[in-house]
């Protein structure tokens, strides 16, 4: 199986689900099926740590400057999060 990009991993892992969530499938395909499954999740967990990497954060110094702050997933501890609106 060639992984391309995470939306198409995405989709074919939701697939895998409702195959499986079916439950009218033989016991070797369903392992087999669970075994895609992980691996594609992988695919999309690597894909989701790169792109937090990416990420960053601008927070607003005391000053009332921006800065930018590497992105922890934490907000609220990196200051106050400006949306540009």
């Amino acid at each position: 199986m060639k992984l391309k990009d995470f939306e198409s991993a995405l989709k074919s892992l939701e697939d895998i689900v409702a195959q499986l969530e079916a439950g009218d499938l033989t016991l070797d395909r369903a392992l087999e099926l669970f075994e895609q499954g992980v691996k594609i999740s992988r695919f999309c967990n690597g894909k989701l740590e790169e792109a937090e990497r990416k990420v960053e954060t601008l927070i607003r110094n005391a000053d009332g400057s921006l800065a930018e702050a590497p992105f922890t997933g934490d907000v609220e501890d990196e200051g106050t999060f400006e949306s540009g609106q």
